[in-house]
């Protein structure tokens, strides 16, 4: 059943627009059919008034179409009505030179037929006037460029922005240089990133060819070579340029978790990171910087930190680490650090008035599309941040051209586009314009060309089928013309553009094929020894040529590791002091206590013996004879009597003597 509707659906649509291109036939062999009437009734009117004698007396002269048609027959009637005759007779029957010639008449010059009528050329021209400032796009193509009918945008329709596009080499850098060109020259500034280094060109007058002057003057563009104002910025110094950084605090969590792809948990617990340096006084100038507080958060000095918050779960860590090291290997280190970029040198203006053009060279960008999109993320919230509300104004305080869009949105995350898609929706009423520069519409998401008041269409290519499905959802989204878009897209020449835009009113203008003018500055490359000079001069360098390492949370959290283990070794050691103290204190009680009771077991045995000596002398003398024969017998085990029996007891008694009689008794 599917099958059979898909069928009717396409027969159907087959019919529409077989009866569409039956209809614009009809419509274009009327127009020249009443176009080449007008011609010969100009001619006709210049022959009754050249000829003075008539061709035969008495009768009335021929018209032009008479003698055009039959110049030997008898002249007609002049009562005789004008044969009406068909569109494809009377374009059968156009002038011949010999016969102008022979009639002495010069046929009126006139454009070839294009597929719009006088009606809606003169709407074209209604449509595109401008009573303020405008920026000249070029003039209208209708089968020929229309020099009279000029095709422009109001300057205060710049903050509603724009989308240029079409296949490559078709001329998109070419009408965004048209664009900055005369932007600048309004006395407003511009930014652009040069993604194939064509842009610089714009800073250098053009020179002037045949080729060139002939273009220009069928399109009624009065040339001549101008330089514009520019500056020429890199991304982190990688190129020739006035390096751009951001440090990873204004970067902020919630654009860093767009870029980084995390999930809301995630997002969470960064933002909770970025909560605890701030409150600490960590400042996250690079990637290191966000990685140490990371590392410091879950290590053991520091996972209690979180912990009346939450906490910050290893896992989570984790993930958001490996993260940032894939985004780091993509260059982004390169981009944040300090000094970091004032987004208000992007608003200067020369000394004549005129706006300056800030140039972003951004080599390799389509290896590294996740560091580009990050930096004009950054810019843009930054300018929404920084600038104040103006609302609609006589002309835009900034206009900023993204070049190669398609690479802000690949694989971009849901969140990261709507983050996009908000910031292009309210950074209108700050005075920025955005103009988005791809190759298809289908680039861009549609919430974001929704926004869009502008549209430059260059050639679209419809060599596959879902070429041709591009191709149809285009030209659906355009305002109802007198083209045949489908056909009219694919046949653009270089150079040209289907044109619709915000007029001063806030409506839409018809739609217009346009002959868009030619850059009024070099199409060629700054040659790089130039560029380089140019930087060199900048007085923006002094500020922010050279790259600073500041006392950041990457060194205080390094510092407070090292007093931590410094803490902990002290801690050890003096535990260690502390336990080999208290085993010393033991071991002395020990030994005191060892010593305690063989003092005491040598005083018990030493009474012993006076006690025993004591009873002897009370005796007989033979007993007391014989108990002192006794006497000198050392009692076994008795440690006093082995020490006192001993060669070293003596010497020590002796000495003991000596001390206490300061002499010993000499023996007879």
């Amino acid at each position: 059943m599917s099958d059979a509707t898909e069928r009717a659906r396409a027969a159907a649509e087959a019919a529409r627009q077989a009866a569409d291109e039956a209809r614009r036939l009809a419509d274009e062999a009327v127009r020249r059919a009443e176009e080449l009437a007008a011609a010969l009734a100009v001619e006709e009117q210049a022959v009754l008034t050249a000829d003075a004698e008539p061709a035969v007396v008495g009768s009335p002269p021929p018209t032009g179409l008479e003698a055009r048609l039959a110049p030997d027959a008898e002249p007609a009637p002049a009562a005789a009505p004008a044969p009406t005759t068909p569109a494809a007779a009377v374009e059968a029957t156009a002038p011949d030179p010999g016969a102008t010639a022979a009639t002495g008449t010069v046929p009126p010059v006139r454009a070839e037929a294009g597929p719009l009528g006088p009606d809606a050329v003169a709407a074209i021209r209604d449509g595109y006037a401008v009573d303020g400032g405008a920026i000249e796009l070029g003039a209208l193509v209708n089968g020929a460029a229309v020099p009279d009918v000029q095709v422009r945008i109001p300057l205060a329709m710049l903050n509603r922005h724009g989308l240029v596009a079409g296949a490559t080499g078709t001329g998109k850098t070419r009408t965004l240089q048209v664009l900055a060109e005369q932007i600048a020259a309004n006395g407003v500034p511009v930014f652009a990133a040069d993604v194939k280094g064509d842009l610089s060109g714009l800073a250098v007058a053009g020179q002037a060819t045949d080729k060139l002057l002939d273009r220009t003057a069928g399109i009624g563009q009065q040339w001549q070579g101008v330089a514009s104002q520019a500056e020429l910025f890199s991304l982190g110094g990688q190129g020739t340029g006035v390096p751009i950084r951001a440090t990873v605090s204004g970067f902020g969590p919630l654009l860093l978790s767009k870029v980084l792809g995390l999930n809301d948990t995630q997002e969470s617990s960064l933002g909770l990171v970025f909560h605890y340096a701030t409150q600490q006084g960590l400042a996250l100038v690079d990637l290191d910087d966000l990685r140490s507080v990371l590392t410091f958060l879950v290590s053991e000095h520091g996972k209690g930190e979180l912990a009346e918050l939450g906490g910050l779960s290893k896992q989570t860590a984790g993930v958001i680490l490996r993260e940032l090291v894939t985004f780091a290997d993509q260059g982004a280190d390169q981009f944040f650090g300090e000094p970091e970029i004032d987004t208000q040198v992007f608003l200067r203006t020369a000394a004549d008035g005129r706006g300056i053009v800030s140039l972003l060279e951004v080599p390799g960008v389509q290896d590294r599309p996740e560091v580009f999109s990050t930096f004009l993320m950054w810019l843009l919230a930054d300018l929404f941040n920084e600038l104040p509300e103006v609302g609609d104004q006589d002309e835009p305080k900034l206009v900023f051209f993204l070049d190669e869009a398609h690479l802000l949105f690949t694989g971009a995350s849901k969140d990261f586009t709507e983050q996009i898609v908000r910031t292009v929706r309210l950074i209108r009423s700050k005075g920025v314009g955005v103009f988005f520069v791809t190759q298809t519409p289908k680039d861009v998401p549609n919430d974001v060309l929704a926004q869009l008041g502008s549209r430059i269409q260059h050639q679209l290519r419809a060599h596959t089928p879902d070429d041709a499905k591009a191709l149809r959802a285009t030209v659906s989204t355009y305002p109802t013309s007198d083209y045949d878009l489908g056909e009219v897209l694919t046949s653009l020449a270089t150079g040209e553009a289907i044109v619709t835009v915000m007029n001063e009113r806030g409506a839409p203008t018809p739609v217009a094929w346009t002959r868009l003018r030619a850059p009024q500055g070099s199409m060629d490359p700054m040659p790089v020894d130039e560029m380089a000079a140019r930087v060199q001069a900048s007085p923006l360098l002094a500020t922010y040529g050279t790259r600073v390492d500041p006392d950041s949370a990457r060194e205080v959290l390094a510092r407070r590791m090292e007093a931590a283990a410094a803490a902990a070794d002290a801690a050890a050691a003096a535990d260690a002091a502390d336990a080999a103290a208290a085993d010393a204190s033991a071991d002395a009680q020990r030994e005191y206590e060892r010593q305690q009771r063989e003092f005491e077991r040598a005083e018990r045995a030493s009474e012993a013996r006076r006690s025993g000596r004591s009873g002897s002398g009370r005796s007989g003398g033979t007993r007391r004879s014989g108990t002192q024969r006794s006497g000198t017998r050392r009692t076994a085990g008795d440690p006093l009597s082995d020490l006192l029996g001993s060669g070293l007891g003596g010497t020590i008694a002796k000495e003991v003597v000596r001390g206490i009689f300061s002499t010993l008794r000499r023996r007879r």
